[in-house]
């Protein structure tokens, strides 16, 4: 089957055109336009994100080879300016969550790894003034939650440029997985949370976190491992600590330096995720 044939029917199979009407009326917006109406719009969004049409001037040359309807690129201009972004996220949110319990339905997945992660989108400050980043760049950062398995995000948060994302990333955690994530995302109270709610988690720890009543763990002997080190902790200072012991584990990446994570995985359990 060809790609665009793929890609613009499964848009239609994950969401109708009554649940956009519904959408549309949710935010009070009057979709008048019969050529280039907001289904049309979600349309060559999703051909610009699969094909990487690079803008609306070769989106409008092109679109009509991929099956969708011609329409001038002013005309595009105009009727995506008038589109209310939230509508735009409120369908993406609604397509997402379809498509993630469609493929953990058809792969039977228990507990899978949901990364979390950012990104930040720079432009001149002109373009977005209520956004200034750094100098004369503007910027805006998406805080992301992906499904390693489904390859698809399960969730994204829109903030400014200069949002941290620890506080941001409250927002992305989900019992059904198990939480991977950088030193951006770590703190004391929240490991402490996890441990206490039941959230699996791994996370990176920052080099300067200071470790105090290690206790090692015994470990079955893997030829070749490059685990250098497995214990359990109390993280912090007497200043600020954490209330709850945390399982440490450090160990040797691609180009030999060390790396340390803290997590509440059991060791078996935490072995079959490293090989993923």
């Amino acid at each position: 089957m060809a790609k665009n044939t793929t890609i613009f029917t499964l848009l239609q199979n994950f969401i109708s055109q009554e649940e956009i009407k519904g959408i549309l009326a949710e935010f009070g917006f009057e979709d008048t336009a019969r050529k280039c109406d907001v289904p049309t719009l979600l349309a060559y969004l999703v051909g610009a994100a699969a094909f990487e049409w690079k803008s609306l001037r070769h989106a409008a040359d092109v679109a009509s080879a991929q099956g969708l309807k011609s329409v001038d690129y002013s005309t595009l201009s105009k009727r995506l300016g008038e589109l209310n972004y939230h509508i735009v996220k409120r369908i993406f949110d609604v397509i997402v969550g379809r498509l993630n319990r469609a493929t953990r339905r058809k792969l039977k997945l228990k507990k899978d790894l949901l990364a979390i992660d950012s990104t930040t989108v720079t432009v001149g400050k002109t373009r977005l003034p209520w956004a200034l980043y750094h100098g004369e760049r503007s910027g805006i950062k998406l805080h992301v939650s992906f499904t390693n398995t489904t390859e698809m995000p399960l969730k994204v948060v829109e903030t400014t440029g200069l949002k941290h994302d620890g506080p941001i990333g409250v927002s992305l955690e989900d019992k059904r997985f198990i939480l991977v994530a950088d030193r951006a995302y770590f703190s004391m109270d929240k490991v402490d949370r996890y441990a206490q709610s039941g959230q699996d988690f791994v996370i990176r720890l920052k080099e300067n976190i200071h470790l105090s009543r290690k206790k090692s763990l015994k470990r079955a002997a893997v030829t070749d491992s490059n685990v250098t080190a497995d214990f359990t902790c109390i993280l912090g200072t007497t200043q600020k600590q954490t209330i709850e012991r945390h399982r440490i584990v450090e160990f040797t990446d691609d180009e030999g330096d060390i790396v340390r994570v803290v997590t509440n995985l059991q060791t078996r359990c935490l072995a079959n995720y490293s090989r993923r």
